[in-house]
């Protein structure tokens, strides 16, 4: 959950509060139940503040969206080690942790949810769609970088980080929309497919 702990635990200014607000309602209740109501029902100041500043649900939640994504972003590991099959290690496992965390279930739950909402609405795929292609480019990064340094061989970067890039955006997404847990079973593949294509001299 280190994606949204800072302002979960502790928001700094009316903004933040109200993002957290967002946040537990939409993680409680869903897309499709929730309210400003209950929105202001976790709020911790006058529900008034959030008529102020948003004039309705959707608006209030594609600036959450906007919000928790740019957290998320800041919160991807990168740089932390030298070695580039770490570093690529350390991206994958952030999103793949198993067991899931029960905050982090929320949190997924609730980015699904809103998730669903770009099949038919235009500002939500923009929003995720830009959070796909900050993924996809964080992977390919450090993939090209481990060419440079001869741990990778010289695969299609592209390639390999929208593969990548989809199995744990699929894995994020069954494992919060299905009793079966497929973590495991797809972190072993990908340990499988980094060894046997995508690191030199093999």
């Amino acid at each position: 959950m280190s994606a949204v702990s800072s302002f979960l635990d502790s928001p700094e200014d009316t903004r933040e509060e109200i993002m957290r607000a967002t946040y537990f309602a939409l993680s409680e209740h869903g897309y499709a139940d929730l309210t400003i109501q209950r929105i202001g029902a976790v709020f911790p100041k006058s529900k008034s503040l959030i008529y102020h500043h948003y004039d309705g649900k959707d608006e209030l939640l594609l600036e959450f969206l906007a919000f928790v994504l740019d957290r998320f972003e800041e919160n991807v590991p990168d740089g932390e080690v030298d070695d580039a099959e770490a570093r690529l290690w350390a991206l994958l496992d952030h999103l793949l942790a198993t067991p899931l965390p029960d905050g982090r279930r929320a949190f997924t739950g609730a980015m699904v949810d809103l998730r669903a909402q770009a099949t038919h609405d235009e500002r939500y795929r923009e929003q995720f769609t830009r959070h796909d292609r900050f993924f996809r480019e964080r992977i390919a990064a450090v993939v090209a970088a481990g060419i440079d340094d001869g741990t990778f061989a010289d695969v299609d970067v592209d390639a390999v980080a929208t593969f990548l890039a989809a199995a744990v955006v699929g894995t994020m997404t069954q494992r919060v929309t299905s009793e079966v847990e497929i973590a495991p079973a797809v972190r072993d593949r990908l340990e499988e497919y980094v060894q046997t294509a995508l690191l030199a001299d093999q």
